[in-house]
């Protein structure tokens, strides 16, 4: 199990909202600066246009920073799949975060499985595991039947039940549905508040551990460490009112939310180890 960030986590600062644009290398940079060993280059379609070197750069820089690279996109047109399999030999990853619907492309579930099913070959072949996430425009059972239809140990879910609050499913509903086919897990916290005049809500981002995510029993329900399954940090930040300001924020989130991680892993670690310790005994 490996601990990281998203470029959801530096969703501001990559933009051209920024003062400054950051790259993908100062990102990776900070990540590992921060304590992460894994960053997921998620909904970055501009990498798509990259040559073999700038991605083998890009791959030498990850290794040499201790940054384990994975890929995240949108759809599963079997092109689009095939390209991204591509970059993925290109960064070394093993995985590749994908949604079934796309911008252009909503698929009916055997239109999926059979997208899917046509290149898994090939992703078997090379390693590369596909981690179907659950969100809100697809049913997360919808989801969960499409990878027990396609049964590869390759093919599973990435699980981020902040996302299917929006279609009223229930997070901790999510977790248990999807547990025993999570390979990635999303972690990121949420909270609602009134709008002005008590009229409605927002839904929107929260550093973790200060609102609703119920981190310690999803972590207890899927057992990334026991599993292998990264964790990766992503935000919910909302436009701060300038560039200057969302960007410094969400550097703050960043920040407080890796220390977050980190300090559970090494407490879970010591639970680990003091039950370990008490059975032995």
């Amino acid at each position: 199990m490996k601990l990281g960030l998203s470029t959801y986590a530096y969703f501001w600062q990559l933009s051209e909202k920024a003062p400054k644009p950051m790259s993908l290398f100062a990102a990776i940079d900070d990540s590992a600066r921060l304590g992460a060993t894994v960053f997921q280059i998620c909904d970055y379609p501009q990498i798509t246009g990259w040559s073999s070197s700038e991605l083998a750069r890009l791959a030498q820089h990850a290794a040499r920073m201790g940054i384990t690279l994975e890929l995240g996109t949108k759809g599963v047109m079997p092109a689009h799949l095939q390209r991204y399999l591509a970059i993925a030999g290109e960064l070394d990853c093993a995985l590749l975060r994908t949604m079934i619907n796309s911008p252009d492309h909503r698929p009916t579930l055997s239109e999926a499985q059979r997208s899917v099913e046509s290149v898994l070959p090939a992703f078997e072949n090379q390693g590369v595991a596909i981690c179907l996430e659950t969100y809100e425009q697809v049913p997360t059972d919808d989801n969960i039947a499409l990878v027990k239809a396609i049964n590869s140990g390759l093919v599973g879910i990435c699980l981020d039940p902040a996302n299917c609050v929006a279609s009223l499913e229930s997070p901790m509903d999510v977790v248990a549905k999807t547990a025993p086919y999570v390979l990635n897990w999303h972690v990121k916290d949420f909270a609602f508040s009134r709008r002005d005049g008590w009229v409605g809500f927002t839904l929107a981002g929260a550093k973790l551990g200060e609102g609703l995510l119920r981190y310690d029993e999803i972590y207890q329900q899927i057992e990334p460490q026991t599993r292998g399954i990264n964790q990766i940090i992503e935000h919910w930040l909302p436009w701060q009112g300038d560039g200057e300001s969302s960007c410094r924020v969400e550097a703050e989130w960043t920040a407080h939310n890796m220390k977050y991680l980190l300090d559970k892993q090494t407490s879970n670690h010591s639970s680990t180890i003091s039950r370990e310790s008490h059975h032995v005994c």
